[in-house]
């Protein structure tokens, strides 16, 4: 295997792994907001819907750095 075959498939595992983690915070995301209705305000924000968006604000950070610390590893 010649190492611009390497570098491809770093490449390409580097973009499986960033398209899998977003796809997965989306489905998690949307499934447990609509699933519990704490995506959408009924007349006013209760509880439910701080809990919810706040976790989505945290684990998008988490998201970002993780993305973050994946794409700035070396290609050697």
């Amino acid at each position: 295997m010649s190492s611009m075959e390497e570098d491809a498939s770093r490449f390409l595992k580097k973009i499986v792994k960033t398209l899998s983690a977003a796809l997965l915070w989306m489905i998690v995301n949307t499934v447990m907001g609509i699933y519990f209705g704490w995506m959408f305000f009924a007349d006013s924000p209760g509880p439910g819907n701080y809990i919810f968006y706040a976790w989505m604000l945290i684990s998008l950070g988490a998201l970002l750095y993780y993305f973050n610390r994946i794409w700035k590893e070396e290609m050697k």
